[in-house]
């Protein structure tokens, strides 16, 4: 036998082995922090406020409803069919109000233990009950209306940023040049071949002379969305269209998309870098896979030595990396600028706080001494199809020479 072929035997069998468990421990969460949570609503919603017997049952009877969609919704499907995407985008709409039901009821409880606490509220049976029924009727309410305001914001369009950043060393001859940014598109269950159109005639309606997909790119196979991701194919600018990986881009079989968006003309950049020339004058750019990356394939992942191996002190380097979390590293290597993305700027409020605790870098410009970070809100959206306190974004970088 091959002795190549013995060497990838096992690291296919061990892939094959992380994912399988990986998706085990990934549902069990899932089902247990779901399950508890709709729980959670049923008593508080539901039982405590000792509604008549059809609103209870009809409660339970939606709240496991709701639970069974995002469980089935889980469930891989090789093929796309309106059905199946009407159906994901009701599962996904559930999981956005789930989670604006589970912080106003959550709130609520804090604002009764806080009343009981002063003596405010009586603890007569009586009481409680009038009290259960407010904060039940309160939270729904709430819920429903930032859940209403979410889905118009995940409705519109990405809009186009402009951003000047200042380059210490970059030649003059690059005084100007634009590099568009796009991150974290997420063509899957909800986002299909006519969002990859629109967002292929924005970015090439723009004339950059370079773009940057920084990661996320797909939530699905290369069988299941090969007709979806087609535009793509005439995505184009004079110095190129570079692509890094995302973590949901393991997740989808990272192999097989590199390979695909190299048939687009797109050339990834997995922990390397290239030169970019004009006029004499040259940057480089570099590129490094997601730090999750290693989780999936057993191997891999970000890898910074080998992203940089090729640049100098001559000129300065741009570096793309899905992660903002890179920026802990690359700010010690002397990089001039990464372009990242990954947090969706947290998407929906309040969640932003919580990607905060996380990576302190959740959108915009940053700066720390000559290096510089940029993190996009994203493209697209994963998840539910919301946006609430955040725009999706078409990031038009312009370098100028400091």
């Amino acid at each position: 036998m091959d002795s190549t072929l013995e060497q990838a035997q096992p690291t296919a069998l061990g892939t094959l082995f992380r994912r399988i468990v990986a998706g085990l421990v990934f549902v069990t969460l899932f089902v247990g922090v779901m399950g508890g949570a709709h729980f959670y609503l049923v008593t508080r919603l539901a039982l405590d406020p000792g509604w008549p017997r059809p609103v209870v049952y009809g409660s339970v009877v939606l709240l496991a409803a709701g639970l069974g969609s995002l469980i089935v919704q889980g469930i891989p499907r090789r093929h796309r069919s309106i059905w199946g995407n009407r159906f994901a985008f009701g599962a996904y709409s559930w999981m956005g109000l789930l989670f604006y039901l589970f912080l106003a009821t959550a709130a609520a409880d804090a604002v009764e233990l806080a009343l009981r606490g002063t003596g405010l509220i009586a603890s007569a049976p009586e009481s409680a009950l009038a009290v259960a029924r407010v904060k039940a009727t309160a939270a729904l309410g709430v819920a429903v209306l930032a859940t209403g305001f979410a889905l118009q914001g995940g409705r519109r369009m990405p809009k186009v940023k402009p951003l000047e950043v200042p380059i210490s060393g970059l030649a003059a001859a690059f005084d100007g040049f634009r590099i568009v940014q796009i991150s974290d598109i997420h063509i899957g269950p909800l986002l299909d071949r006519e969002f990859a159109g629109y967002l292929t005639e924005a970015v090439n309606d723009l004339e950059p002379d370079l773009v940057a997909v920084t990661g996320d790119l797909v939530d699905g196979s290369v069988n299941r969305l090969a007709h979806d991701v087609e535009p793509f194919a005439d995505l184009g600018a004079p110095q190129g269209v570079f692509f890094v990986t995302g973590n949901h881009d393991f997740y989808s079989g990272v192999g097989s998309w590199t390979d695909r968006v190299q048939e687009f003309g797109w050339r990834p950049l997995r922990n390397r870098a290239v030169t970019i020339e004009r006029e004499g004058s040259s940057f480089f750019l570099a590129g490094v896979d997601d730090p999750h990356g290693a989780i999936v394939e057993g191997a891999g992942g970000e890898d910074l030595d080998s992203a940089l191996r090729d640049t100098n002190d001559h000129a300065p380097t741009i570096l793309l990396a899905h992660d903002p979390s890179s920026f802990r590293r690359a700010r010690r290597r002397g990089v001039a600028l990464q372009l990242s993305g990954h947090t969706h700027g947290g998407q929906i409020w309040p969640f932003g706080f919580a990607v905060r605790l996380a990576v302190p870098w959740v959108a915009g410009h940053y700066r720390d001494g000559d290096a510089q970070l940029y993190v996009s809100c994203g493209t697209g959206f994963w998840g539910p199809p919301m946006r609430l306190g955040t725009e999706s974004e078409i990031t038009e970088i312009i370098l100028r020479a400091a």
